[in-house]
């Protein structure tokens, strides 16, 4: 039997792995381990909820010993703030029998603060790209102890577009360090960070990004607008038994405000949201309270459909198809954790049905259709967005496709062809006396008189 009892584990790591009541490693936790724990570079490809922070903090954790050096040995970086501190949480809980410091950087909050902190000395640094490199450009952070190179959702992070920022930290990194990798998905951009950053690294890939997961029952739902997916959702949700946590994913933020408007009028204070617009309290306070099971429904963007850990969800619900076959993976990912049994409801209107498809093809999977209920009402009602573009009949101006336009240029007449080349006497003068001599032309025709 697979336990963490084969990894060899200081009494320490074994001890804080029971207060959290994790027993079986996952398969990418198996795989990672030896390979880190060696050395070598690192790229490890797995779904999300597969275990992939433990994955690497359990060799990080055994292979750092006591320092007082004030400068980070391990540097993990992530792409959001959330991710930040749950990463925080995750390696202070397993280091809390050992001598190590954690510390977490991210922006949104006052720089000199962290500096401060930073001032103090830590073992292991979590942080966002954009702040740990304004902390590194100020001079209060050196990061030439770094040893080890952790970089999470790493797909994520160039999608964010931190791909600049992580070429300006590798400058200020030492060239001889471990580089270790994690990512749901391999992309291009992964791909060429990999060649350009990594050393012959060993390749682990547990599953592919588009199999289904087997302990999430999947429906969907045809839905003909925005405010009729509004109307069904409302009504999924009155079963609060059935429907205990609910994370609800759209697709941009404007219509995360739209829905969080529609289901607070009808839903009251269960509801909560969190989006890039949102203040940093803001959006601590929604994840906290919909963990701690005080808010019932979360209605969010794909800033969290990667990496945050939230337990017990019972349903993810796509009210957006989204446009990348893959999100649609991470976005369920956040039920069915932990070997438990998740739900997964998908809407999708007449526009969407061919990116429906197109995960459809991805997972090679086709997810159960569910007749619209009789007792929902379909809305008439359409978003700025749903509605048909109407024409101006009364703007004068308006080309209506009509009117066949010619050229936009025609040949001169032959009056207008003339060039201005000055008045008569300038160029009489031209004439007579020829160009006239620069300063620099008499001074250098002096000086050969002299020779």
């Amino acid at each position: 039997m697979n336990t963490f009892e084969n990894f060899n584990l200081s009494k320490q790591l074994h001890s804080a792995l029971d207060e959290l009541g994790f027993e079986t490693p996952t398969p990418i936790q198996t795989e990672a381990f030896p390979v880190i724990l060696s050395g070598k570079d690192v790229v490890g490809i797995a779904q999300t909820g597969t275990g992939k922070t433990l994955a690497y903090l359990l060799p990080i954790a055994q292979d750092l010993k006591f320092s007082k050096q004030l400068n980070p040995r391990v540097l993990v970086l992530v792409p959001t703030r959330e991710l930040v501190l749950q990463v925080v949480e995750m390696t202070e809980s397993i280091t809390k029998n050992l001598n190590l410091r954690v510390l977490g950087v991210y922006g949104g909050i006052n720089i000199h603060t962290q500096k401060q902190r930073v001032s103090q000395g830590c073992d292991i640094l979590i942080a966002t790209p954009g702040r740990l490199y304004d902390l590194a450009l100020s001079g209060a952070l050196q990061l030439k102890g770094i040893n080890k190179l952790v970089i999470d959702e790493v797909d994520v992070m160039l999608d964010l577009g931190f791909r600049f920022q992580l070429t300006n930290i590798f400058e200020l990194l030492p060239a001889r360090r471990q580089n270790i990798m994690f990512s749901a998905t391999m992309t291009e951009e992964v791909a060429a960070l990999i060649d350009d950053d990594f050393v012959t690294p060993s390749k682990i890939s547990i599953a592919i990004s588009g199999t289904p997961l087997e302990n999430i029952a999947q429906q969907c739902y045809e839905v003909p607008n925005f405010y009729s997916k509004v109307n069904l959702l409302s009504h999924l949700l009155t079963d609060k038994q059935e429907f205990g946590k609910v994370l609800v994913f759209v697709s941009n933020k404007k219509s995360a405000d739209r829905l969080f408007k529609a289901l607070e009028e009808k839903h009251g204070t269960e509801t909560c949201i969190i989006h890039s617009n949102k203040t940093q309290n803001y959006r601590f306070r929604s994840i906290q309270e919909f963990d701690e099971g005080k808010n019932r429904i979360l209605v969010a963007t794909d800033i969290m459909a990667r990496g945050l850990d939230l337990e017990k969800i019972t349903h993810v619900i796509n009210f957006d198809t989204p446009a990348f076959p893959e999100n649609y993976m991470h976005r369920i990912g956040r039920t069915g954790r932990a070997e438990q049994l998740g739900k997964s409801i998908l809407f999708y209107t007449e526009k969407e049905e061919e990116s429906k498809e197109a995960i459809e093809s991805l997972m090679a999977y086709k997810i159960p259709l569910i007749e619209f209920p009789d007792e929902v009402v379909i809305s008439k009602e359409l978003t700025p967005e749903e509605r048909p573009e109407t024409s101006d009949n009364k703007n004068p101006h308006r080309n209506e496709g009509k009117e066949i336009k010619g050229p936009g240029f025609h040949e001169k007449k032959e009056k207008n062809k003339k060039t201005n080349q000055g008045g008569s006497y300038k160029r009489e003068l031209a004439a007579k006396y020829k160009k006239p001599k620069t300063k620099g032309d008499k001074t250098f025709k002096g000086r050969d008189k002299k020779r």
